[in-house]
Order: structure tokens, then C-alpha cells, then sequence
């Protein structure tokens, strides 16, 4: 008689849209194929609806799928988030921490610089950081639990951006960047701190068409395929498939990473069709 998989606990966070709904609707793709039938949680603060949405792709796959509200920006909140998860699915084998503040659409657009670079450090940095460190703490004393295969290592993913490290010009550079640089600069301590017993990695998208990019100007349309040696937007699958690998269980070696998908950043100086040279 074959022995079934024990089920895993897997986390998204900010997984009721774009790419944190893609991440989580592929890693239940994921333990489909691989013959597990898994226990998700899918984390919105306010779209209900998105959340369920996602909740009701992961149940096509053959998984356990609920959902929980909790704002980062509230300290409360975050402890509840991090305590709820494990009493709801027990062991964790994966935490994805995706969810960020979007200022670029809706009312926020409106906001301040001031108001929006307040509020990303308050989701995107402090927040993130308190959940994580409750949350580390928590996959790290799984491992000495004698419910755990010790051969497999939980893992935590974070969502970096790639021109962080160098940084871009214009107000979104300017709040992003030191926002996403933070976030991975925690994430590679983070790695160092739980290393062996959680594996913790990073991957930072370039231009993605989420819902920013779906109604954007065609000066950045133009510029996001560009700046792509693919000659394209990234989608948010593109970033779903990146973490999927980096979760993998079988991915046991490799922490402390991070990924940048982004079609290949284009260093090269195309010249209008009408002044190019024929190309040998």
C-alpha cells in the first residue's frame, strides 16, 4: 500500500489579485502534480471577493483553501495573522510574503509622496518584517517537532524589485526603491538567522501588468517592453513560476537568494528602425 504525502500548510500573503493570486493558484498547481493534497490560507485585507476568488482556483486543484483578513500596517493584526495560521493548518511548509500597499491605482494615486511612502514602510516594511520574524520563529521549531520529516525545509519567499538595488528616477523610484530595498535586505538577513532549518529567498519582478500596468500611458508601455530583452511585460505567472521553484521542497540547497524576473534588463542602445544599420 502507498503511503500518501503528509498534507503541508501553505501561506500567501496579499493573495486576492494579480500576483500574489498567480503565485498561489500555481503553487496549488503544484501539489496537485506532485500528489499532495495541501492546506492553504489565502491573506487579503479588503477585496473579499479577490480572496474567494483565489480560494475557489486552489479548491479546483484538489486543495484545502480558506481565507483570513488582517491589515499589516496593525501590529494586532499581524500577531493574529501569524497565530491563526499555524492553529488553522498546523505545520507550515511555505510562507510567500507578497502582500504590498498599492498607492499607484485607485484613491491612493491621489495620496501625497509623504502619504504613500509613509504608508508602503508601514505595510511593505515594518509589517512585513514583524509578521516574518514571528512567522521564522514559528517554521524554525517545526523542525526539531517530531511531526516533521527532518529532510524537508520550510521556506519563506519574499517579493523584492529589481531597480531597487540601483535605484530609478521619479517619485515611484523614490518610494520603491528604499521600500523593496529594505524588504530584501531583510529577507537576506532573515536567511542567514534561520539557516539550516528554513530556507529563505527573494524574487524581485521587473515591469509587471498588474493593475497599474494594465492601464498605464504608452510612454511606460512602450518603456516596460523595452527595457526587456524579451520585448515584453512580465505577468504575474512569470512571478508565480519563479517562487514555485524556489519553494519546491525538493529545492533544499538554495537560500539566501534572489531571483530577478524580468525578461533580462536590455543594456543595449536599439536605434529607431529608420537609422539602424543592417544587422550582419
Amino acid at each position: 500500500m502507498s503511503v500518501q504525502p503528509i498534507p503541508s500548510g501553505i501561506v500567501v500573503t496579499g493573495a486576492s489579485s494579480g500576483i500574489g493570486q498567480a503565485i498561489a493558484i500555481r503553487l496549488a498547481e503544484s501539489e496537485r502534480s506532485a500528489g499532495r493534497c495541501s492546506r492553504f490560507l489565502v491573506h487579503y485585507r479588503q477585496n473579499q471577493d479577490g480572496a474567494e476568488s483565489t480560494a475557489a482556483a486552489i479548491r479546483e486543484q484538489n486543495q484545502d483553501a480558506e481565507i483570513i483578513a488582517a491589515d499589516l500596517a496593525d501590529s494586532n493584526d499581524v500577531r493574529r495573522l501569524a497565530e491563526d495560521a499555524f492553529e488553522l493548518l498546523g505545520d507550515i511548509q511555505t510562507w510567500v510574503n507578497n502582500a504590498g500597499l498599492d498607492v499607484l491605482t485607485g484613491a491612493a494615486a491621489d495620496w501625497s509622496f509623504d502619504e504613500k511612502l509613509q504608508r508602503l514602510l508601514a505595510v511593505d516594511v515594518q509589517g512585513t518584517i514583524a509578521l516574518s520574524r514571528l512567522v521564522g520563529e514559528q517554521l524554525k521549531r517545526q523542525v526539531f517537532s517530531q511531526k516533521r520529516n527532518d529532510s524537508i525545509v520550510p521556506s519563506m519567499t519574499f517579493i523584492g524589485w529589481d531597480q531597487a538595488p540601483l535605484g530609478m528616477e521619479g517619485d515611484a523610484g523614490m518610494m520603491f526603491g528604499p521600500v523593496k530595498a529594505a524588504v530584501m535586505a531583510f529577507s537576506s538577513s532573515l536567511a542567514q538567522t534561520l539557516a539550516p532549518h528554513v530556507r529563505v529567498n527573494t524574487v524581485s519582478p521587473g515591469w509587471t501588468q498588474t493593475a497599474w500596468g494594465e492601464t498605464t500611458s504608452g510612454y511606460w508601455d512602450d518603456r516596460a517592453k523595452h527595457q526587456s530583452l524579451m520585448n515584453r511585460w512580465g505577468r504575474p505567472e512569470d512571478i508565480a513560476e519563479a517562487v514555485a521553484y524556489l519553494v519546491a521542497p525538493t529545492n533544499c540547497f538554495v537560500t539566501g537568494q534572489n531571483i530577478n524576473i524580468n525578461g533580462g534588463w536590455n543594456r543595449r542602445f536599439d536605434a529607431p528602425p529608420t537609422s539602424r544599420q543592417s544587422e550582419l
